[in-house]
C-alpha cells in the first residue's frame, strides 16, 4: 500500500512533459505561421518575350507581401536608391565654344548619335544627341526592314551660339517702335555699328528698295535733327524722288540751320552677329509713321537676319560633320 502511490506518479510525470514539448512544438508552428502571414518574399519574374521585354532586364525582382491583403510589389525605387552609378548617362552638357562642342560630342558619341541644328535667328544652336534611336536595318535574307531599338535620349550635349551685345542690341529693337527722343538716342548710342554702303552694296540694293544707302554722317545729322525737333509737330512731310523722305516740322521746331530734316530709308548695318566672329553688313530699312496729332513714330527693319545666321550656323555644322563623322540634320530632337 505504501509503494502505489509513487507508481501511478510516473505516468503523470511523463505526461506532462510529453504535453510541454507538444505545446513548444505547435508555438514554433504558429509563429511561423504568423510570420510567414505578415512577412514579404522576393521573387524573380522572367522578362516576357516578343515587344513587351524590349527594353527589360532578363529578370524582374519584385516582393510580394504576404497578409490578410497579399500584394505584389515593385523594389525598382530601393534598387535606384542603392545605385553607386546611374544605370544609364543622362543630362545636358553646355559647351560654351564650338571646338569644346566638337571635342565633348567625339568624347561620348556613338555610332547611334547624331547632331541637330537648330539655325533660328534669335537663338541659333546645335544639340547632340549621344543615345539617339538605332538605325533601321535591312535583313539580308529577305529584305525586311529590322527596327532599330530606341534609346533614352536622355543624354546631350548643347551649344546655343554666343550672340554679341551689338546684335541683340539691334535685334531687341527690330520691328518695335519708338518716340523720336528714344529713337534719336538709340541712332546716337549704336553709331559705332553702322558703316559706309560700298559701291556694289549701292549697286545692289538701292535700285532694289528704290532708294538711296545712307553714310553714318547722314544718319548722326538726322538724330541731331530729331533731338532739336523732339517736342515738335511734324508740318509736312513727303518722299522725294530719290527715296528719302523730307519731314519739316513746325516753324519753331527746326533742326540747326532752320532747314526740313531728310530721312535717308535705307543704312548699312556692321556688326558681328555672334561674338568674336565675322562682321556682317547687312541692309536696314528706315521707316516712320506720323500720327494724327503731328507726333511721329519711328522703327526699323533689318533685311533677311536668318540669312546671315543661317549662313554661320550651316558653316559650323559642315565642320561638326566632317570632325566627327556624325549625321546631322537640320531641325530639333524629339522631347
Amino acid at each position: 500500500m505504501t509503494t502505489e502511490p509513487e507508481t501511478t506518479a510516473q505516468p503523470i510525470a511523463t505526461m506532462n512533459a510529453e504535453r510541454l514539448q507538444i505545446g513548444e512544438t505547435a508555438i514554433k508552428a504558429l509563429t511561423k505561421l504568423g510570420a510567414e502571414a505578415a512577412g514579404v518574399s522576393l521573387y524573380p519574374v522572367p522578362r516576357p518575350d516578343g515587344e513587351a521585354g524590349i527594353g527589360l532586364p532578363e529578370t524582374i525582382t519584385v516582393a510580394v507581401r504576404h497578409g490578410a491583403e497579399p500584394r505584389i510589389e515593385s523594389i525598382a525605387s530601393l534598387l535606384e536608391a542603392s545605385r553607386t552609378k546611374p544605370r544609364a548617362k543622362a543630362g545636358t552638357a553646355k559647351a560654351l565654344t564650338l571646338r569644346a562642342f566638337i571635342d565633348l560630342t567625339k568624347r561620348h558619341m556613338t555610332e547611334h548619335s547624331v547632331v541637330f541644328a537648330d539655325s533660328t535667328w534669335t537663338a541659333p544652336s546645335l544639340t547632340t544627341v549621344v543615345d539617339y534611336h538605332r538605325l533601321n536595318a535591312e535583313t539580308a535574307q529577305d529584305g525586311a526592314v529590322e527596327v532599330g531599338a530606341a534609346e533614352n535620349l536622355k543624354h546631350r550635349i548643347v551649344y546655343p551660339f554666343p550672340l554679341s551685345d551689338e546684335w541683340k542690341a539691334w535685334v531687341g529693337q527690330n520691328g518695335k517702335p519708338m518716340d523720336q527722343a528714344e529713337f534719336a538716342a538709340f541712332l546716337e548710342d549704336r553709331i559705332a555699328d553702322l558703316s559706309s554702303p560700298m559701291d556694289f552694296e549701292r549697286g545692289q540694293y538701292e535700285p532694289q528698295f528704290g532708294t538711296t544707302l545712307a553714310t553714318p554722317a547722314d544718319l548722326i545729322q538726322l538724330a541731331r535733327g530729331l533731338s532739336v525737333n523732339v517736342e515738335a509737330k511734324v508740318k509736312n512731310a513727303q518722299t522725294l524722288q530719290s527715296g528719302e523722305a523730307s519731314i519739316q516740322f513746325e516753324e519753331v521746331h527746326k533742326d540747326a540751320s532752320g532747314k526740313p530734316i531728310r530721312v535717308p530709308g535705307l543704312f548699312m548695318l556692321k556688326v558681328a552677329p555672334f561674338f568674336a566672329g565675322e562682321i556682317a553688313r547687312i541692309p536696314v530699312r528706315l521707316r516712320y509713321r506720323v500720327t494724327r496729332d503731328g507726333a511721329i513714330v519711328w522703327f526699323y527693319q533689318i533685311w533677311r537676319p536668318e540669312y546671315f545666321v543661317a549662313e554661320r550656323v550651316q558653316n559650323d555644322v559642315i565642320l561638326v560633320a566632317k570632325d566627327t563623322g556624325l549625321p546631322t540634320f537640320e531641325g530639333a530632337p524629339e522631347a
